[in-house]
Parts: structure tokens; C-alpha cells; sequence
């Protein structure tokens, strides 16, 4: 094998196992659960069509608090936590809680 072609084997290992590695790494950084990173505050879970389907081990939280967005790795409480969507109707109250006009 010519020292060339050793060389480029070589230099595209090391290039992958520096990119796996760091995906690891930013993988065990990512908090666990619902609470918010910055303020400890407990996030709300949105839906992404686009990090859910390329991502879906990871949770896509949004802090009401402080408005921090980000992904949090999934935990042992982070499935009760309410989820947030588009056709949310914030503001209004349910039908059997309104007050009558009488």
C-alpha cells in the first residue's frame, strides 16, 4: 500500500473518531428531565416536526420563564409534563368554567 493512500486512511479515521467523539461528549452534557438549564424552572415539551423525526430519543423543551428553547435528553419524568403545539389556545378558559352573563 503506498504512503499515500496510508495517509488518507489514516487522516479520514482520525476525522471520524474526532466527530463520534464529540457527539458523545455533547450527548452526556445535554441535562436530563424537565428542568430548565438556566433558571431550574420546569420546561414545557413542543413539538418539532423536524428535531422529533431526526431526533426523537432527545425531548424539544421551551422554558415559560426565562424563554430558553433547546433539546434535553429524555428522563425518568420528562413523559408527564404537558405538550405545547400550534393549536394551542392560550388565554381561553374552558367551556365548563365560564361564568354566565346573568
Amino acid at each position: 500500500m503506498s504512503d499515500e493512500v496510508l495517509f488518507a486512511v489514516l487522516f479520514l479515521g482520525f476525522f471520524v473518531l474526532r466527530i463520534i467523539a464529540a457527539t458523545v461528549f455533547f450527548l452526556y452534557i445535554l441535562p436530563t428531565g424537565v428542568q430548565c438549564p438556566h433558571c431550574n424552572a420546569e420546561t414545557v415539551r413542543v413539538r418539532s416536526r423536524g428535531w422529533n423525526t431526526l431526533m426523537p430519543w432527545f425531548r424539544t423543551s421551551w422554558c415559560y420563564e426565562c424563554g430558553w428553547e433547546g433539546l434535553l435528553r429524555k428522563g425518568p419524568s420528562s413523559d408527564y409534563s404537558p405538550i405545547a403545539n400550534n393549536l394551542s389556545q392560550s388565554g381561553q378558559l374552558p367551556l365548563s368554567s365560564k361564568k354566565s352573563s346573568k
